[in-house]
C-alpha cells in the first residue's frame, strides 16, 4: 500500500474514532460502537435528585437552597446531570479540547432521558454562545452540538443566532471564586424581544453559575419570563 494510501487510512481512523468511537471512552472495553459502555454509564457521577432546583448544589429534599433564596440569581431554574468529577471532567475536556464528538451525541441522549419535561412549554433552546475568536480557535461551540439534539428531540427551535457573545472574557477555569464572579459581566448582547418567552439555556459545565446568570439576566432585560439551565455537569461546591 502506498503512503499516501496509509496516511489517508490513518485520517479516515481518526475520523472514525472521533464521530463513532467502538472503545468505551471510560473503560476501553468495546461498547458496541457508544461513547461509553453500559456498566460505566451506570458508574457515572449522577447529580442527586434532592438538589435545589434552582442552582442544582445540594439541597434539602429537592427545597430552594438557602444561597438561592437569600439572593436569588437570574434564572429560574438548573437541571444537572452529573457531578464534574471524574471521568465526567475527562469527558467534557476531551469533547472540548480533542473534538470527541461522540461524546456530545452521548451528553445530549442523557440530557433528552433526564428532561424531556423541563421548562414545560418552553419556546426556544439557547446554546450557551461563545465569542467569536473563542469559536474560531476551538473550531466548534460544545454546547451547540449538546442542544442540537435536545432541541430536534423537544421540537423547539435552536436559538443560535439570539444572543452574541460581545465581550471575549477571560476563561473561568483558573480563576478564583471572586474573579469567577466578577468576570462574566457585561459578556452577553441581544437585540431580539423577548416579551413573554420560555428558554432552556444549554451548557456543558456549571461552577459558580455566574455566566449563565449574566446569560439569563441578559435574557430577563430582554423580557424573557422564564430562564432555565440544563447542564451536563454541575461543580460540587466548594469552587
Amino acid at each position: 500500500m502506498s503512503n499516501s494510501a496509509l496516511d489517508l487510512l490513518a485520517l479516515w481512523q481518526r475520523v472514525a474514532d472521533v464521530l463513532a468511537p467502538q472503545d468505551c471512552f471510560v473503560c476501553g472495553a468495546n461498547a458496541g460502537g457508544q461513547a461509553v459502555c453500559e456498566h460505566c454509564v451506570a458508574e457515572l457521577p449522577r447529580r442527586p435528585a434532592t438538589a435545589c432546583p434552582r442552582c442544582a448544589l445540594p439541597g434539602l429534599a429537592g427545597a430552594e437552597c438557602a444561597a438561592c433564596q437569600r439572593t436569588p440569581p437570574a434564572f429560574d431554574a438548573t437541571r444537572a446531570l452529573y457531578d464534574f468529577a471524574f471521568p465526567v471532567d475527562a469527558m467534557v475536556h476531551a469533547l472540548k479540547y480533542r473534538h470527541q464528538l461522540a461524546l456530545a451525541s452521548f451528553f445530549a441522549d442523557a440530557l433528552i432521558a433526564l428532561a424531556r419535561d423541563f421548562g414545560g412549554d418552553a419556546d426556544l433552546v439557547l446554546p450557551m454562545p461563545l465569542h467569536p475568536l473563542r469559536l474560531a480557535e476551538r473550531g466548534f461551540n460544545q454546547a451547540v452540538e449538546i442542544a442540537r439534539p435536545y432541541a430536534r428531540a423537544r421540537g423547539l427551535p435552536l436559538a443560535l443566532a439570539l444572543v452574541a457573545k460581545v465581550r471575549n472574557a477571560e476563561p473561568q477555569a483558573g480563576l478564583d471564586r471572586a474573579a469567577r464572579l466578577r468576570n462574566p459581566r457585561g459578556a452577553f448582547g441581544c437585540d431580539t424581544a423577548l416579551h413573554g418567552k420560555r428558554v432552556i439555556v444549554v451548557d456543558d459545565v456549571m461552577t459558580t453559575g455566574a455566566t449563565l446568570d449574566e446569560l439569563a439576566r441578559c435574557l430577563k432585560l430582554r423580557g424573557a419570563a422564564w430562564v432555565g439551565n440544563l447542564v451536563v455537569a454541575r461543580t460540587p461546591a466548594p469552587y
